[in-house]
């Protein structure tokens, strides 16, 4: 489905908005390749599920670089005497680049491929630190009492 609004005179009245304007002209003719799910699992753990029929593992490649999860598929050229005649060829096995954009402290746990799914598993992790703490009401500040002794 292709996007068939026309959004220059918006772009010539505004500035700053560029970014904007491209991701809404882009979202109409997304490439929809490979299909893929997202689950969520339990509170912290989320899984995504690619459609990646007819690639072996050592054809596609899983990158996590910050919050940024790259999945990247590539066929093999064929080998020598390995061409096939096909009559019909109705499997898609072109390249492909899917990105998922993480939430902070969510991390790939494992990632499996079978029956033609690639499933990858996340967690989320959040530090000690960052988690929230209780603070107890009643306790005297330290700093006043040694202003006290002075």
């Amino acid at each position: 489905m292709r996007n068939s609004f026309d959004w220059t005179p918006y772009r010539r009245s505004t500035v700053g908005f560029d970014r904007l304007f491209d991701f809404l002209e882009s979202s109409g003719s997304a490439d929809n390749y490979p299909p893929f799910d997202i689950e969520k699992i339990a509170d912290d753990h989320f899984r995504i599920t690619v459609a990646v029929a007819g690639f072996k593992n050592d054809e596609i490649d899983i990158t996590a670089q910050q919050n940024m999860l790259t999945v990247s598929g590539r066929k093999a050229p064929a080998k020598e005497g390995e061409g096939r005649q096909l009559l019909y060829s109705g499997i898609a096995t072109r390249a492909f680049e899917r990105r998922f954009q993480l939430a902070d402290f969510v991390r790939v746990d494992k990632a499996d491929l079978a029956d033609g799914l690639l499933i990858i598993d996340l967690v989320r992790e959040v530090p000690e630190a960052m988690k929230p703490h209780k603070i107890a009401i009643g306790g005297t500040s330290p700093v006043i009492e040694d202003k006290k002794a002075a």
